[in-house]
């Protein structure tokens, strides 16, 4: 298949059409890897030429809109992404929800941008390990993707060795994994029953997902333009509990002090709502 280069008022086009439909912002300098990315989607759509393909995008059809647009996404992703991030979600952050949650003993979180699933299993697992399955705890464990195929990823819950090699510790393959005659490794049904799973949109209303304890919103804003990530974290800040926590990636920052404040004494990307308690760790 050839790639030749897009012509400009093509490429704009198609920027402007990612970033409407997913925020993800898309420059010029991006070309090699976006036409590496649309060369799968031509295939599947019958276009021998990307040129084809982004002629027929101009007038927007839905199905070929939105593989283009989910192709733009970047799926990288692993078990327990960022150890520190979670042994303090295991040590600080369960246990202060725990003793605030005591009465009503439910929890509501929301695993946002999830990509294929692995940061959504490793809290699935981190919650399991804490008890809370176990002693009756309510627990609200939304996941979503605006990608249909990550989803059906998540919903399957199966990965590769190598997927599971990539952070997931032995005793804990053991406990959630079952070896498949694929070669594939699946997730237990106690587990994945745990995961209420959602094609889902940030841009979209989140008012479906009403007041939420945690989210995790980890290694996606950081693709959006500038103003749609400030938006972003506004309307979260808006589904979030007034002593409720954000959990971004390491090299990620809200920017906006009047939302979200670091924790002190945390790892990077985390944050609390800012209200008029700060919390601290220890």
């Amino acid at each position: 298949m050839s790639t030749p280069s897009a012509a400009p008022a093509q490429f704009y086009h198609l920027a402007d059409l990612v970033r409407r439909r997913s925020g993800l912002r898309l420059t010029v300098d991006h070309g090699e890897r976006i036409a590496s990315k649309l060369q799968p989607v031509a295939a599947r759509f019958g276009f021998r030429e990307l040129g084809a393909l982004l002629a027929e995008l101009e007038d927007e059809p839905e199905e070929l809109s939105r593989a283009v647009v989910e192709a733009m996404a970047t799926h990288e992703t692993s078990f327990f992404r960022d150890p520190q991030v979670f042994e303090f979600l295991r040590n600080t952050v369960l246990p202060q929800l725990m003793a605030a949650r005591l009465v009503p003993r439910r929890l509501r979180i929301w695993c946002a941008a999830a990509s294929t699933g692995q940061e959504a299993y490793s809290l699935a697992m981190l919650l399991d390990d804490a008890g809370l399955f176990a002693e009756g705890w309510k627990i609200d464990l939304f996941v979503s993707d605006f990608s249909r195929d990550a989803v059906m990823r998540i919903t399957e819950g199966a990965y590769s060795a190598y997927e599971l090699e990539r952070g997931l510790p032995s005793p804990l393959r053991s406990r959630y994994c079952v070896p498949s005659e694929s070669g594939r490794w699946h997730m237990v049904d106690g587990l994945r029953r745990r995961l209420r799973v959602h094609c889902f949109n940030l841009l979209d209303s989140l008012g479906w997902l009403g007041n939420l304890d945690l989210i995790l919103c980890r290694n996606a804003l950081f693709y959006f333009a500038p103003d749609v990530r400030l938006e972003t974290l506004a309307r979260l800040s808006g589904v979030l509990a007034s002593d409720g926590w954000l959990i971004l990636g390491t090299s990620e920052t809200p920017v906006d002090a009047r939302l979200y404040l670091p924790v002190a004494g945390a790892p990077r990307g985390i944050f609390s709502k800012n209200s008029a308690l700060m919390r601290r760790a220890g």
